[in-house]
């Protein structure tokens, strides 16, 4: 089974593209294969990794994205893959296995205008259609809005981690506590529609520092966040072995570049700033990898 992981936090801002599309690509350069699911009807994942010349003419069709699903009849997930999906200025394929399901403006629709034919909830829907593909991934990427909301609960739903990204700041902590509340809610809600070998429930394992100004001392930061995490582990809110991540990511000028670019910032120049910020999230990758999965 692969690892199936949602990125995600109360507190919009943090980064969490830039982290997930990077980590994805990160992850695929190490020789795993990746999909990443946008979840998040701003697309900003999709957006970056497609561009909007592939973008835009997805983003007005009626089929091929995430929202598309959940259409009796239109398509199913397995329809929505993108494949090999960073390529260069002759189509080929920059990045081999890392394929994405895109999101368009139209999944915001599926906050106030989704009703089920047969009355299931979009992350019950959502589950069923995954399944259909995820055996052949070794990762599984939700970059999710910041809330628990109907997009967002088709990756907490499918997960069995959540890692939290997050600025050195008092913002970013108090995403982090609300973000802990909602999601023990929506576990309660969504028990009676687990099925027979999904994985366990999505815990909280870990704590990401992003974007991290230059000179900035996160030590403070770090301090207050590993409090809140040990009071959570206690009273048994998140996995016993949360922490915050060794490796942590700095603030560059070259993300916002790699956007324009459209690709993953390891595959953007070989300038030092450059090449330090492609570090920070091989780094991270490769501590993900070295976290042991969820046991059965």
């Amino acid at each position: 089974m692969p690892r199936k992981i949602s990125f995600i936090n109360y507190k919009g801002g943090v980064g969490k593209t830039s982290l997930v599309v990077n980590l994805a690509a990160s992850l695929a350069q190490a020789g795993k294969r990746v999909l990443l699911v946008d979840l998040d009807a701003q697309s900003n994942s999709s957006i970056w990794l497609l561009r909007l010349e592939r973008w835009n003419p997805l983003n007005t069709a009626d089929t091929g994205h995430l929202y598309s699903i959940f259409e009796p009849g239109v398509c199913r997930l397995r329809d929505c893959l993108v494949k090999d999906v960073v390529r260069g200025a002759e189509g080929e394929a920059l990045l081999p296995g890392l394929d994405v399901i895109p999101a368009t403006f139209t999944l915001v629709d599926i906050e106030h205008d989704f009703e089920s034919a047969d009355g299931r909830p979009a992350f019950a829907i959502f589950q069923e259609q995954l399944a259909e593909i995820e055996q052949d991934y070794d990762f599984i990427l939700f970059d999710c809005p910041p809330n628990v909301l109907y997009a967002a609960q088709c990756g907490v739903f499918c997960s069995s981690e959540i890692y939290v990204p997050a600025n050195p700041d008092a913002l970013s902590l108090i995403g982090f506590t609300l973000l802990v509340g909602k999601l023990q809610q929506f576990q309660h809600l969504s028990a009676s529609f687990r099925v027979a070998g999904m994985q366990p429930l999505a815990q909280v394992r870990g704590v990401i520092f992003n974007a991290i100004k230059s000179n900035f001392d996160i030590d403070v930061p770090k301090m207050r966040m590993q409090f809140r995490i040990n009071q959570f582990k206690n009273q048994g809110r998140v996995a016993k072995d949360t922490r915050i991540f060794d490796k942590q990511v700095r603030d560059a000028v070259v993300v916002r570049r790699a956007v324009t670019l459209g690709l993953p910032v390891t595959l953007v120049g070989t300038q030092a700033q450059e090449d330090s910020v492609a570090e920070d999230y091989r780094g991270v990758a490769e501590e993900l990898m070295n976290t042991p999965a969820m046991p059965e």
